[in-house]
């Protein structure tokens, strides 16, 4: 257990239980609220919005709300915190619960319950259902004697199961007096202090000899590589071995300095890529959820082995076999002590690599497919390799979700650090939110959100809270005038996709209606002259990049192949 920090005194005896609720979080370490208020939770948030050091973003939809604290929480490596009032407000975050329990994205809502001495309201609904149907966890705040318990319960669960936790408080009981006394300790004094885990010799032994034993051995790192710093080891194993780099999309871009990283695992995959692959005998996975997408359904690396390294080692996921080897350990630690095990062996690197591959790797483009291109509008692969030459490669990346997601993903040359993507429960709306966040927690830097047109328009009422609340981002929207998805799914189906298509208009004129600066994007030339505006600039900004609507990514292509 960690040495317990002093007791924190949450208010006078006779302040009402919003205050020391307040108090609570802001000695959770609390330093940024994102709400919308209303009657259930306007008490508290002003509360905490009074604390030393709390930055409150007062945003225009309570899912924004879920979803910028999701962004931050990416970003920052804290606990992100969301606040909303009971009722609607509560039943509008939904989707982004749904999302974080299955990001496990590491959050914490305070919300309002209905008064439990109202025999009528108009807002009530049983909120414990809906945020256990997400995945979420519900904590129902109605013993004023456990009431600031149950905000360390919250964190603790939220630390350290890396989920939602909603604490649903009944707002009549917020203003009443709590009992004696008002001290409360952080979670983190009952959080176990626990050493890295480190492999069991006999699973070491066995990893080993499947790597000694394959000639062509590709790692791929995921999250949990981040997480501990093990960057350096999954390139000494692969260097050791001969083999090639690779990742998953949530750290693209970890190893686009090697000459040998050949870019993402699964449907995001680069043509090269995806042929390496398929040569691989023994995929090293580490710290990787070895999700349907990793793997593409199981297509991808069909002929390989998989040895997977992670603090829990999965056998079974999404419905297919996730790996045949597994050793149980810390990322860092576990790599370290295979390359000294395969050193000891005398491995020999295998002779996959030549200077002909690390060309090609370095030079052929991710997907080669020829498209026609109607006239006034860019191909989404042009242009997002010129956004890419455009702007630095230092800058915070946010990616969005929908058909257009693969072609950014393709951008090369910047670190797993600076690039911020959440794609489980396959919601779009949500990339706007997640760049606030991101910008919240990373204010000394530039973020840069590329988004589609559909899901860009969902939440679109946050560029008001952009503009108030002084954030320069650049949004950067990938405009189809189509919901891309659906279109390219009902052309391949042979039916009318009338129904998902809604032309391009303006964006950056709906931009400038905010306050905020916009320019519509036609030509690649246009990037450059730009980019510089804005990093000259102080607020702001949306591109509104009109593209193609007949370019497919390859992971259309191949799930939805056309009917002849």
């Amino acid at each position: 257990m960690n040495d317990a920090p002093a007791p924190v005194q949450t208010g006078s005896a006779d302040a009402p239980a919003y205050v020391h609720l307040a108090r609570a979080f802001a000695a959770e370490g609390v330093e940024t609220l994102f709400t919308l208020m209303g009657d259930g939770n306007m008490h508290w948030a002003t509360a905490l919005s009074e604390e030393p050091g709390v930055r409150t973003y007062h945003v225009r939809h309570e899912h924004c709300a879920a979803a910028m604290a999701m962004g931050y929480a990416l970003a920052s490596g804290k606990v992100g915190v969301a606040s909303v009032t009971c009722g609607p407000g509560l039943t509008q975050l939904s989707t982004a619960l749904a999302t974080a329990a299955q990001a496990r994205v590491p959050l914490v809502v305070f919300s309002g319950d209905v008064p439990i001495d109202a025999s009528f309201y108009n807002q009530r609904i049983d909120q414990a259902p809906v945020v256990a149907a997400t995945g979420a966890h519900y904590i129902s705040a109605t013993s004023k004697k456990r009431m600031l318990e149950l905000v360390r319960e919250a964190f603790y669960i939220a630390r350290t199961e890396r989920r939602p936790v909603v604490l649903g408080v009944p707002y009549d009981l917020q203003k009443q007096t709590l009992p004696t006394p008002h001290e409360y300790v952080p979670s983190a004094a009952f959080i176990p202090d626990t050493k890295p885990r480190t492999p069991h010799p006999a699973d070491l032994e066995q990893a080993a000899a499947a790597i000694a034993a394959s000639d062509r051995v590709i790692v791929v790192a995921g999250r949990g590589v981040l997480r501990s710093g093990a960057e350096a080891e999954c390139v000494a194993l692969a260097d050791l071995c001969g083999g090639m780099l690779a990742t998953t999309l949530p750290v693209r871009g970890m190893f686009d300095h090697h000459p040998f990283g050949i870019g993402i695992s699964g449907g995001f995959a680069r043509e090269v890529g995806r042929e390496l692959f398929g040569e691989a005998d023994l995929i090293v996975a580490v710290g990787a959820s070895l999700s349907h997408y990793t793997a593409d359904g199981g297509s991808l690396f069909r002929n390989a082995r998989v040895l997977h390294v992670d603090v829990e080692p999965l056998g079974l996921r999404h419905g297919r076999k996730a790996a045949d080897l597994h050793l149980e350990s810390d990322a860092k630690i576990g790599l370290a002590a295979l390359v000294a095990a395969l050193e000891a062996r005398g491995r020999r690197p295998a002779a996959w690599r030549t200077p002909e591959l690390a060309r090609r790797i370095a030079e052929e483009p991710a997907d080669s497919t020829e498209f026609a291109v109607e006239p006034g509008v860019m191909d989404p692969r042009e242009a997002v390799a010129a956004l890419d030459r455009a702007i630095p490669k230092t800058w915070e990346i946010v990616s969005g979700s929908g058909h257009c997601s693969y072609f950014h993903a393709q951008m090369r040359g910047r670190r797993a650090e600076n690039f911020h993507t959440i794609r489980e429960f396959g919601a779009i709306g949500n990339g706007l939110s997640y760049a606030v966040g991101v910008a919240t927690a990373r204010p000394d830097n530039n973020v840069v959100l590329v988004d589609g047109d559909g899901g860009f328009l969902m939440h679109v009422q946050e560029l008001e809270t952009v503009r108030r609340h002084g954030l320069k981002i650049l949004f950067c929207v990938l405009n189809d005038g189509a919901y891309g998805s659906e279109i390219h799914k009902l052309r391949a189906d042979g039916l009318d996709d009338g129904g998902a298509v809604f032309g391009r208009g303006d964006l950056g004129a709906l931009a400038r209606g905010f306050g905020l600066a916009g320019a519509v994007v036609t030509e690649p030339g246009q990037f450059e002259q730009l980019a510089e505006a804005f990093q000259a600039g102080d607020r702001a900004e949306v591109w509104d990049i009109h593209v193609s609507d007949q370019v497919t990514s390859p992971v259309m292509r191949k799930a939805h192949p056309k009917k002849r």
